[in-house]
């Protein structure tokens, strides 16, 4: 199944009608950032800077992140929490580093009111650099290294977010060592709800059989609120809870609010303790192609979850508790677009006499392993002019030594697309640089960001020689 939640279909099959990529229309419901839009050339422009000069001033491959419309999304994030909210115990929005971190990403997220969710050391170091306080941070991950473990405690960070019975006890043994005697680490319990949300089995986490969480139906959670309450070195603040990526229905998230809700009833009946922190995560979907759902807006989702707080505090007469999201690819993936050129074309023969146009780029799944590693449906369109010419059905492969090195695999391109053309491919700036990698010893781009007709690196464009300099018998040439 695809991320979407469709079967795949065959080459005969595919609605090549609607492949081609919508043009730019300046809404935060499209598939293009904020900013883009045709000049009178016919040249892309996003963020009032040619994309075919990004290329040739800067290269391709390359990542571009549309500062407006990274701050807008993040700024509608935090007003719609904060609207919500506003008549319970407030809420707190997480900017998740996972999706695509930089010191001048994090920088645009503080400064929209966010908080950081990091889930490494590097990514805490990036928070910092970008000037958060510890209060600001969240630590997550299901096998934090000690060293993450007295980053986080010695810099105050909000809470750490526990995954399971054994890291509960890694992270104690840590809260106890020290030469000042330790001290105690506030943590937050990741729990499974048993909510199976999402598309792609690799990206839906609210369901049992999988790496993440306690779970509730098991007794795995509430063995760990227990666990916290005998441990003096434990400070259990809240609950939370992920059930999977790229959700479009708000009702999946009351369904796992509820359950987690239960639960923070349960433990204050029990133990007398009313936690003060509910993390709802992420997961909120985007879209990728004009196949997709346009996705709901953070007031939905957030009308949703206090509504489920609501009935909460009514039945349970207990003291509201802060809530918190953890927003990431909602806010960055439509923001980012990548640039290629064009490079080998050849036109494969199918099935009933029509033929597939295959479109190589300068780069490929060291670049974007989504669509290989998810099945992930993108578009992409001719960036450097228009083309009146006919369209043609395209597959846009990259360069490496792999048949599964697919960018877009279907797509309508014109005919006409030559070598050097510049493409564009939108809705990349989630997990494109974030999950990159030196496959075929490929450097990996860099990320410009753009704004007011002005272009700047967040990160540089690696060079052959900056993978040359980690191999240690390399003497040069």
């Amino acid at each position: 199944m695809s991320e979407s939640g469709e079967a795949k279909t065959s080459a005969a099959e595919v609605d090549y009608e609607h492949l081609a990529a919508p043009e730019p229309n300046g809404e935060v419901s499209g598939i293009w950032p904020l900013t883009a839009q045709r000049a009178d050339d016919g040249a892309l422009t996003i963020g009032g800077v040619s994309v075919a000069q990004i290329a040739s001033d800067f290269g391709t491959p390359v990542y571009v992140i549309d500062e407006v419309d990274f701050r807008t999304r993040a700024a509608a994030w935090k007003r719609a929490m904060d609207e919500a909210f506003a008549d319970l115990a407030g809420a707190d929005v997480y900017y998740a580093c996972k999706a695509f971190a930089s010191v001048g990403v994090c920088g645009w997220a503080l400064e929209e009111g966010l908080r950081l969710d990091a889930c490494s050391e590097g990514e805490m170091r990036t928070a910092f650099g970008a000037g958060a306080k510890g209060e600001q941070i969240g630590l997550h991950g299901n096998n934090k290294s000690r060293r993450e473990i007295e980053m986080a405690i010695d810099n105050g960070v909000a809470h750490l977010v526990v995954d399971s019975l054994a890291e509960l006890a890694h992270v104690a043994d840590v809260a106890h060592w020290g030469d000042d005697g330790g001290t105690v680490a506030k943590v937050v319990l990741r729990v499974t709800a048993g909510i199976h949300a999402g598309g792609h089995e690799a990206i839906s986490t609210g369901h049992e059989d999988q790496k993440f969480g306690l779970s509730i139906a098991s007794g795995a959670a509430w063995e760990a609120i227990c666990e916290t309450q005998r441990n003096q070195r434990l400070e259990l603040v809240g609950l939370h809870s992920h059930i999977g990526s790229q959700i479009f229905t708000p009702e999946a998230f009351s369904q796992a609010a509820r359950a987690l809700l239960d639960l923070r009833a349960r433990t204050a009946a029990e133990f007398g303790v009313v936690l003060p922190e509910i993390d709802f995560g992420g997961g909120y979907g985007v879209r990728y192609t004009a196949a997709d759902p346009v996705a709901p807006a953070p007031a939905d989702y957030a009308r949703a979850l206090a509504a489920a707080v609501r009935e909460h505090v009514e039945a349970s007469g207990l003291a509201a508790p802060r809530v918190s999201i953890e927003p990431g690819r909602s806010i960055v993936a439509p923001a980012g677009v990548t640039v290629y050129s064009v490079g080998a074309i050849k036109d494969v023969p199918l099935e009933g006499g029509k033929s597939r146009k295959y479109v190589a780029v300068d780069g490929g799944m060291s670049d974007n392993i989504r669509t290989a590693l998810y099945d992930a449906a993108y578009t992409a369109a001719l960036a450097n002019r228009e083309s009146d010419a006919p369209s043609a059905v395209t597959r846009v492969v990259g360069k490496h030594c792999e048949s599964g090195d697919i960018v877009v695999r279907d797509v309508a391109l014109p005919e006409d697309i030559a070598f050097g053309d510049i493409l564009a491919v939108p809705v990349t700036g989630a997990y494109g640089r974030s999950m990159a990698s030196n496959y075929n010893m490929l450097p990996r781009p860099g990320v410009l960001a753009v704004r007011e007709g002005k272009a700047h690196w967040l990160i540089y464009q690696e060079e052959v020689p900056d993978l040359l300099s980690l191999d240690a018998d390399y003497i040069g040439e």
